[in-house]
């Protein structure tokens, strides 16, 4: 009889640009593998409110066309309420885009494992979302079953 595992990787990543995309899918692969579950589920999720998960085709200009779109949709010099002073943080708020951007793109994302690895499409690839970089990131993966 199979034994209930839940493993949890802490994987960490140092953005080099405001927006940038870091393709993690090889340390999301290489954490199913090392963490002996068999069979289950992989829930990879980013622990910050300014950068996303995000899984699409791994092309750069795929990338590109991703990164073009969401700027169209929350363009830099758009009139936020959070670019106003935070009586909260005693100053201003100057990432209302990265906000916004990760509300569009989601925290997160999950597959199947099954024999031991992670089960995604041939085209798909895991990316880390930066919307409020230079920044050091931390982006768990949770990799539960037997």
């Amino acid at each position: 009889r199979d034994v209930a595992m839940v493993e949890l990787e802490k994987l960490s990543y140092l953005s080099s640009d405001v927006a940038q995309l870091i393709k993690i899918t090889d340390d999301v692969r290489s954490a199913v593998e090392e963490s002996g579950v068999r069979n289950g589920l992989v829930a990879v999720m980013s622990a910050h409110t300014t950068c996303g998960i995000i899984v699409n085709e791994g092309l750069p200009c795929v990338e590109r066309d991703l990164q073009d779109m969401l700027e169209r949709m929350v363009p830099l010099d758009a009139s936020y309420a959070h670019a106003r002073f935070l009586p909260s943080y005693g100053a201003t708020g100057n990432n209302s885009q990265g906000h916004l951007k990760q509300t569009l793109v989601g925290n997160s994302c999950m597959f199947p494992v099954v024999d031991g690895h992670a089960v995604m499409g041939a085209a798909q690839d895991v990316y880390l979302a930066e919307f409020d970089g230079p920044q050091r990131r931390k982006v768990y993966v949770e990799v539960m079953g037997e």
